[in-house]
C-alpha cells in the first residue's frame, strides 16, 4: 500500500509542475504581442473559413484557460483574455480550439469515440467519488467487494477516457501549428511559431499527466479489489 500511496504523491508533485510550468508559459506568452494584431476571434474565424467552415461560431466564455470545442452545438468557446488578446498565447489557444472543430468537420475519429464517451462519463465522475468511499469501507468492514468493484469499473472508464483524449488534444495541436505556420501574415516571424508550439506542447503534457494520473488510481483501486496490497 505504501508503494502505491508514493506512486501516487509522485504523480500529484509531477501534475502541479507541470501545471506550473504550461501557467507560466501561458502568462509569459500571453504578453507577446502578435506582429499581425490580430485578436484570439479573428485568428479563429480566419482558421475555421479557411477550412470551409461556416456553421461553428466563435464565442466569448468566462474563466481563465476554459477554452473548449463543443461539437454538440458546433461552437468555439474562447476564454475572455484569448477571445479579445492579441497575442502569441491568444492564437496558438484559438487555433487550437479550431482544431477540434476541423477534427469534427472531417469525422476524426477519436474525436466522435470521445464525445460518445462524454455522458457517461459525466454521471461517472460525479458518483465515483462517494462509491470508492463506500466501496473500501465495505470491503474492509464486510469483506464485500461489489460496490468497489463497480468503482472500479468507473475508473476504468475514466482512465480510458483520458487516454483516448491524448491523441484529440495532440492532433488538433498538429493542425493548429501546421494552419499558423502556412500562414505567415497571422504569424509572420519564426520566433512567434515557436512560442506558439511551445505553449500548445506544455498545454497537451497536462493532459498526458492527467492519463497517467488516471492510471495510478485505477492500479491502486484495483489492487485493493483484489487484496494484493494486504500483506
Amino acid at each position: 500500500m505504501e508503494t502505491y500511496l508514493i506512486a501516487i504523491l509522485i504523480m500529484l508533485v509531477i501534475s502541479m509542475f507541470v501545471q506550473w510550468i504550461f501557467r507560466n508559459k501561458f502568462s509569459r506568452y500571453a504578453e507577446m504581442q502578435l506582429n499581425s494584431g490580430l485578436s484570439g476571434k479573428e485568428v479563429a474565424e480566419k482558421m475555421l473559413h479557411d477550412y470551409g467552415i461556416y456553421d461553428v461560431k466563435v464565442m466569448s466564455t468566462e474563466g481563465q484557460l476554459s477554452d473548449h470545442y463543443n461539437p454538440s452545438d458546433k461552437t468555439v468557446n474562447l476564454s475572455t483574455d484569448v477571445y479579445h488578446g492579441r497575442s502569441v498565447a491568444a492564437a496558438a489557444v484559438a487555433a487550437h480550439e479550431c482544431g477540434h472543430a476541423v477534427q469534427h468537420s472531417k469525422a476524426y475519429h477519436w474525436l466522435e469515440f470521445r464525445s460518445n464517451m462524454v455522458p457517461v462519463v459525466s454521471i461517472s465522475s460525479n458518483l465515483l467519488q462517494w462509491v470508492l468511499i463506500i466501496g473500501v469501507l465495505l470491503i474492509g468492514f464486510t469483506g464485500n467487494p461489489i460496490v468497489l468493484g463497480i468503482g472500479v469499473a468507473g475508473l476504468l472508464l475514466i482512465t480510458i477516457f483520458s487516454f483516448i483524449t491524448l491523441p484529440v488534444e495532440f492532433d488538433a495541436s498538429k493542425r493548429a501549428l501546421l494552419w499558423l505556420k502556412t500562414n505567415d501574415h497571422i504569424m509572420n516571424t519564426g520566433e512567434e511559431n515557436r512560442q506558439a508550439k511551445d505553449a500548445l506542447w506544455w498545454a497537451a503534457m497536462t493532459y498526458v499527466v492527467a492519463a497517467l494520473g488516471a492510471l495510478a488510481n485505477l492500479i491502486y483501486y484495483t489492487s485493493m479489489l483484489f487484496g494484493r496490497n494486504r500483506n
